[in-house]
């Protein structure tokens, strides 16, 4: 027996959707799904930044480099109490 781990959710309905097509698969036979899920919400952590929000500052970081808004190193740790 082969093992593929994919993701998916569960719908309105009860029925599992999975995510992407599970490629290599030459015949159509019955699979056994084991499904694992959080037991609680989970929740969400304030320090998670995502994706789009990283990708977003990474852009304007290198947009302000190349303008020449930059702040010497040695500016940077004013202020922070670093033991």
């Amino acid at each position: 027996m082969k093992a593929v781990e994919v993701t998916g959710s569960i719908d309105e309905q009860g029925n599992l959707r999975i995510d992407e097509p599970i490629l290599g698969m030459t015949n159509q036979s019955k699979v056994r799904v084991i499904v694992l899920f959080p037991e609680a919400i989970e929740e969400v952590d304030p320090d998670d930044t995502s994706i789009e929000e990283v990708k977003a500052s990474l852009k304007r970081a290198l947009q302000e480099a190349k303008a020449g808004q930059r702040i010497p190193l040695s500016q940077m740790w004013e202020g922070i109490d670093a033991e």
